[in-house]
């Protein structure tokens, strides 16, 4: 689970390190230069929204999370079946039940 981090720079260096990507690797993704992946984390600039969505697709997170509105994750279900996201929910609502 990811650790709790409180501004966006923090976000965005945990969440790279956390997918095993580099400044450099995680700028060919996005098209744009290391530097301004470098400029982000350091909390010198801030992501276009483009990017800022961007960046909640490939980390799975929402960008609410990345701007520090709510901590909730985002689990990729467009490939399952009604049913197998159904079974996901339902797992998740026991693990929430039993940490509550």
């Amino acid at each position: 689970m990811k650790k709790e981090l409180y501004n966006l720079a923090d976000k965005l260096k945990y969440l790279r390190e956390q997918q095993g990507l580099t400044q450099s690797e995680l700028s060919r993704i996005l098209g744009l230069t290391r530097s301004s992946v470098n400029g982000w984390e350091m909390g010198l600039a801030v992501p276009s929204t483009p990017i800022i969505i961007e960046l909640a697709k490939l980390y799975h997170v929402t960008t609410d999370y990345l701007l520090g509105l709510e901590g909730g994750i985002v689990i990729p279900a467009n490939r399952l079946s009604e049913r197998e996201v159904a079974v996901i929910s339902s797992l998740i609502e026991c693990m929430q039940e039993r940490n509550a």
